[in-house]
């Protein structure tokens, strides 16, 4: 059973046992999406050296995305290679609980004279709490977000942002008789069902409850109906995030949704236009609810060597500090779950980069970012994908047919005691 802990992660000294000068413990670490979090692990590396001069970050090879971090460390507990930290989607955390490959990290909190369980904001650290014991800490949370190239929108008479999913449409309308021929891409294929989800929440209602996933609900037809009228009222095309990125960066695509955690790489590489941030539009008004994207630092080494699991805890707490968190928010779009560093040390940041401000504004709206039960969560994902494609493909025409075929796979796939 999980609960919530109250309360931030300050950073704090370090309790890792003296070393002599020459003597250095390597750690094994890895994390996803390399194109967002390089810049991030090089801005926080120097100070981590500084700190703790003995201890050396072996960085392996990056994960594409959270479905390639979950099965690799699964693969890695059966071949016996786990890293010694591994940052995990939120959603993916408790099968790793359940077979025993992450790790209990109340034994190193409880040696930590000044750890504070304080700031993690509650959809963050329930994700990461089982049992009543944490085993992940929280790194970087993301909601999603529209991204607008304004001087597009402008130039087709549009001066407000849309905030329902049909002004929306109508904006995509508004740009495809102005002559725009790519109005815009919702990003249906992001990690995790995560855009799914986030339209369940929107209408107050949990993806998941208990050992039941909602696919046979009224908002879940509600859910797709909508995306099918994302699809066809504004002509989407089938590009991939990657091409749905480069096309906005280019100054082609007028309007783009997805996760917040691209805003600082967007910054960097667009052309010269006024990119705007606004909040995620709702079905019927502002959303009842968003989930937490984002992922946890986990410990799963697997050494008998005391020095190297503390060597790993101090890695572990560094990177999810005030510090070391808010470099999170400085280098990508992402926003850190740590009142350390969103209250002191970003006090001002987000005034003076209102485009990261938007995620920000939506903190109320933070839901669980859910995962599916039992051994056959990532089919399940797929089977939800595979769905998701159809409709964009325009394969999927009827939306109640479709969601019985859904409900029914996701049946076949449930656990059954």
């Amino acid at each position: 059973m999980k609960h919530t802990l109250i309360g931030a992660l300050l950073l704090t000294t370090s309790t890792l046992p003296a070393l002599a000068q020459d003597d250095t413990i390597t750690i094994d670490f890895v994390y996803p999406y390399s194109s967002l979090f390089d810049v991030t692990y090089e801005a926080i590396m120097p100070a981590f050296k500084a700190a703790h001069p003995n201890i050396n970050i072996n960085i392996r090879a990056s994960y594409e995305e959270y479905e390639d971090a979950s099965n690799t460390i699964l693969r890695e507990a059966v071949s016996g290679n786990l890293p010694d930290v591994t940052m995990q989607g939120l959603n993916r955390q408790q099968i790793l609980v359940d077979r025993g490959i992450a790790q209990s990290l109340e034994p190193f909190i409880a040696k930590e004279a000044d750890f504070q369980k304080d700031g993690y904001h509650e959809a963050m650290l329930s994700l990461s709490t089982f049992g009543g014991e944490v085993y992940g800490l929280p790194f970087s949370v993301s909601l999603p977000v529209g991204y607008y190239n304004m001087d597009l929108l402008k130039s087709a008479g549009v001066e407000t942002l849309p905030t329902t999913w049909d002004e929306v449409v109508q904006t995509c309308q508004t740009l495809k008789a102005s002559g725009s021929d790519n109005p815009i891409y919702w990003d249906w294929a992001i990690t995790g069902n995560w855009f799914f989800q986030a339209l369940m929440w929107t209408q107050g209602v949990a993806p998941v409850e208990g050992n039941h996933i909602n696919m046979d609900t009224p908002e879940a037809l509600k859910t797709l109906e909508t995306i099918k009228k994302i699809v066809d009222g504004c002509e989407m095309k089938n590009l991939s995030s990657d091409e749905a990125n480069s096309a906005f960066a280019a100054g082609d695509l007028p309007m783009m949704f997805t996760s917040t955690s691209n805003v600082g790489r967007m910054l960097t590489i667009k052309d010269d236009f006024d990119f705007v941030t606004g909040a995620y539009p709702g079905i019927d008004g502002q959303p009842a609810g968003l989930p937490a994207g984002g992922n946890a630092a986990v410990m799963t080494s697997t050494s008998d060597d005391p020095a190297v699991r503390d060597a790993a805890w101090q890695w572990l707490k560094f990177i999810t500090s005030g510090e070391g968190a808010a470099e999170v928010a400085r280098t990508t779009g992402y926003m850190p779950p740590n009142r350390a560093a969103n209250d002191l040390i970003l006090a001002d940041f987000y005034e003076q980069n209102p485009q990261k401000a938007t995620a920000v504004k939506q903190l109320p709206l933070l839901r669980d970012w859910q995962a599916y039960p039992g051994d056959n969560g990532l089919a399940i994902t797929q089977v939800i994908y595979d769905g998701l494609e159809r409709i964009v493909t325009g394969d999927a025409q009827d939306m109640e047919d479709l969601q019985q075929e859904l409900s029914e796979e996701i049946e076949d796939l449930m656990p059954h005691s």
